[in-house]
Formats: structure tokens, sequence, C-alpha cells
């Protein structure tokens, strides 16, 4: 092939100094054919196929290639054919006698033929983009996966991530109340990929259900939301990326925290140092761009949402409530009937009508057994004989006063004792544990030991006064005996003092 520089000299020989195509061929040592070329292009064309090449060997097996690329769409991408491994497959399976090269080049234009296409977007302020993804923490010493919350805001490039134990719908809503609060206001849409989290059911004309707990979120914010195709994450790139990048810049090192609150707090520092930064070929930074979305939000609405899955359930026999397979306890009063369970991320609550009646921190086990002692005195105080057998109050760690008590009282009063000490800890359902506590040693130092001493000595801690205690009830406890103060033992103080 001829460089370009002899393109233009035959060109000026023949069409500007006007000598005859022939004399160009005699100067220039070419054809006369290739100087016609060199005065029809500019510069040298390049091979020019007349028709496509012919491949005897591998065109007969072109449409078992072309049905293994379109069934590889279906599979997980790290499950999809090779060029090696369809080679492999045609030499074992179909009797292809051809080298691997050609095989490797047809998959190659086949990739590059059916890959997908995209269009440049533009992203207007006052929106944003939602997912989750995943990460690896250190919490309290234990090394756990954290399911991680992102919003970003594709104008600006601002962002805000919340990292969770589970990716749940108390999650995914606390996300979202988290974030609103973070930036301080509402998106006027937000893009959402297919999650069951949000969608209960894609319909057949693409519009979608969504769950009950996102459709209470929306209808308390009012933002629009949209969503992406099945399966093309590509849709909300932002996000997409923000989750891979992300995880690598500010996850990475593996956190290490005492609790979530720990992480989190870190993640929010990074969230509000990162808006100094200019993104991309931005000419301002996140922070100044990000008052053009503020500027396009709605505005947060007077009380904010309450992030909690809410379900309908019955109370065993055995006064628990079953929340996404663990027990929670709740006041024996309550056995057998209908309750409501709130779920949020870091505890549960249990209402009875409109009323609290249990709260729990949540567990995310499987199977565990979360009890509050007080729940079951009520009960146990009609059975005192299942006190030491009580899988509730397994574990209570009460101060050693009440083991001390419980010791003097069957002592004195027998079965009777074992009946009052329950009659003690129950006194916790109204009085703080440490008053209690303190009015055990108190009646343990006085000698009166009863229930009703721990309540009257309990009460006159409260009430900021001496006590005073009627022991005429209780004729098995030891008397003080208390004489009247007489002058003549005074009269005795002074002469020993002045002897």
């Amino acid at each position: 092939m001829f460089a370009v520089e002899i393109y233009a000299a035959v060109r000026q020989f023949v069409l500007v100094q006007g000598n005859s195509r022939r004399e160009a061929a005699r100067v220039f040592g070419v054809s006369r054919d290739t100087i016609a070329k060199m005065c029809a292009y500019s510069a040298p064309p390049g091979y020019r196929r007349s028709r496509p090449p012919t491949r005897p060997k591998l065109d007969p097996f072109v449409p078992i290639i072309d049905a293994i690329l379109a069934a590889d769409k279906d599979a997980p991408r790290k499950q999809r054919h090779t060029a090696r491994r369809i080679f492999e497959r045609l030499r074992d399976e179909h009797g292809f006698t051809g080298g691997i090269t050609i095989v490797t080049d047809y998959v190659r234009e086949a990739w590059q033929r059916t890959a997908e296409k995209f269009v440049p977007l533009r992203h207007p302020p006052g929106h944003a983009q939602v997912d989750f993804g995943e990460a690896i923490g250190v919490i309290g010493g234990v090394r756990r996966k954290l399911h991680v919350f992102f919003m970003s805001l594709p104008h600006s490039d601002a962002w805000f991530m919340k990292a969770y134990p589970a990716e749940t719908t108390e999650a995914f809503l606390d996300g979202h109340v988290s974030a609103f609060e973070f930036f301080g206001g509402v998106p006027q849409s937000i893009l959402y990929d297919n999650t069951k989290l949000a969608v209960a059911k894609i319909c057949g004309d693409g519009t979608r259900n969504r769950t009950q707990a996102f459709t209470g979120v929306i209808s308390h914010y009012l933002f629009r939301d949209r969503f992406g195709r099945p399966g093309k994450g590509n849709d909300k790139g932002k996000v997409e990326g923000l989750v891979k990048n992300g995880r690598r810049r500010f996850l990475t090192p593996v956190p290490v925290a005492a609790s979530f609150d720990g992480v989190n707090a870190r993640l929010e520092a990074s969230c509000l140092k990162d808006q100094d930064r200019k993104a991309g070929n931005a000419d301002r930074t996140i922070g100044e761009r990000l008052l053009d979305d503020l500027t396009a939000f709605r505005a947060l609405p007077a009380a904010p949402f309450e992030p909690c899955e809410t379900k309908a359930v019955r109370v065993t026999s055995t006064s628990l409530v079953r929340y996404r397979r663990n027990d929670y306890s709740v006041p024996t009063t309550h056995g057998l009937r209908s309750v409501i369970v709130k779920g949020f991320v870091d505890e549960v609550v249990i209402l009875s009508g409109t009323e609290e009646i249990a709260r729990h921190p949540r567990s995310y086990e499987r199977g565990a057994f979360v009890f509050d002692p007080l729940h079951y005195l009520a009960l146990l105080e009609q059975k005192p004989g299942a006190l030491d057998q009580a899988a509730p109050l397994q574990g209570w760690n009460l101060p050693e006063q009440f083991d001390h008590l419980r010791r003097l009282m069957e002592q004195r009063m027998g079965n009777r004792g074992k009946r009052e000490f329950i009659q003690v800890l129950r006194l916790m359902e109204v009085f703080e544990q440490d008053l209690v506590a303190g009015a055990v040693s108190q009646a343990i130092r006085l000698g009166t030991i009863s229930f009703d001493a721990v309540k009257q000595l309990a009460v006159a801690r409260i009430e900021r006064r001496p006590p005073r205690l009627d022991l005429d009830a209780y004729p098995h406890l030891p008397r003080a005996t208390v004489q009247t103060t007489r002058a003549a033992s005074y009269a005795a103080l002074v002469e020993r003092s002045t002897a």
C-alpha cells in the first residue's frame, strides 16, 4: 500500500500540472490502473472486499454458534460460553475440524454485532436513584455481612449510604426516611430496580403493583416512583456505579465498629466530606450542584414516616409472638389474643389496639426467643412451683441481694416465702430495678424479710422519707425493743463527762 505522500505527489502531477496518466505511470514507476486509483482517492482507501469472505469449514456450524450465544443471554454471566468453550463443543459434539482462530474471530464479530448500545442521558435536578449493595464489616467483634442502602442524586452526584443487618422491608423504609432527612427534602422521583421490597407484581402491560409498605412511604412523602427494565441494572447506572465504587472508597478497608450506629456515623461523615469534591468534568463541586437538586426537592412533611413493617398476629398460649422466625414475649394477660407487631430495624414493638404492651431489641437470628422476665411474673405468682424452671427467667442477671432475700424468705416462711419473693420481683413492674435492689438490701440489713417491708422501703425511697414499718401483722419477724428516754440517763452521761 502506497503512502499518503505518494498519493499527493501523483495527484499534483496529473490533476494540477496537467500531465497524462501514461506519463505519471512512467515517472512514478506504477501501473496506469494504480494512477487512476490515486486520482480517484485523496488517500489510500484500504482493502475493500467485493463480496463477503467464504468460510467453508465454519459456515455449516454458524447456526450452532448463534444458538449457543442466544442461549447465553439467559444464563448467569459467570456461566456463559467463552470462544474457546464454543470451539471445544463444536469439535467434540459436532465434528468441527477447523481451527480455534476462525471460531474466535466469528464469536468476536457476533458479540460486537449484538452488544447493547446506549443513549447518553441528561439528568435534570431533583431526581434520585436507589439500590442495595453488600459489603463485609466487623460489628461488635463479629465479622458479618452488611446490607447497604444507597441513594444517589444523578444531577449533582451527591449520595447517601446507610448499613443494615439485613435487606428487609423495614431497612428499605428506614433508608428512605434517613436519606430524606440527610438531604433535607424529598426528590420529585426515584428510580428503582424491580426489588420485591417495592414491587409485589409486574403486570403484563409493564405496570407494577406496589407492596403495601412501599405504597405507604410514597403516600407520606408524595414522590413519584420509576422502575428500570427487569434484569437491566444499567437503567440506573448512577446508583449502580455508586454501589460498586462506594464499597471501594468508603467501605475499604473492612469497617470495624462497636455497632451499626458507629458504621453509619462514619458513612454519613464521608457523604458530607465528598460534597467538597468535583466529580467528572464538572466545573462546580458536588455540594454546589446539590443546591440545584435541593431547590427542585419537595419539602419534608411535618412528621416523619414510621419505617416499620406491620403485621397482625396471634399470641400463643406461652405468651409469645412470632416475627420473622423469632419469638418475642408479651405480658401473660394478653395470651391467645390478636395483636399488632411493628418490626423496626433495631426493635420490635407489640400493640394491643393502640396500647403498647411490649418492646424488644430486634433479633436477626433464626429460632431465637426474646423474653422480658417481667411479662411472666404475674403468672408465676399463681404458679410459684415453676419459678426455678421458668425459661424467661433464665439468664436474668439480678443483683446478688435478691438471691440472699429469697433464701431468707424460704427459710423463715417455707413455700409462702417463694410466693412473697415473686411479689418482690413484681415490684420491678412499677419501680426501677436499682431502686428495688436498694430496698431489698435495706430490708435485709433491718431484718424485715417480707414483701410488704420491701415495698414500704421502696415507696419511702421514692417519697424521700424515713420508712415506717408496722410489724404487728408479721409475728414471725424479729422485733426491736425501743425504750423511752429518761432524764436520769442524760444525768449519768453528764456526770461521766465531768469526772
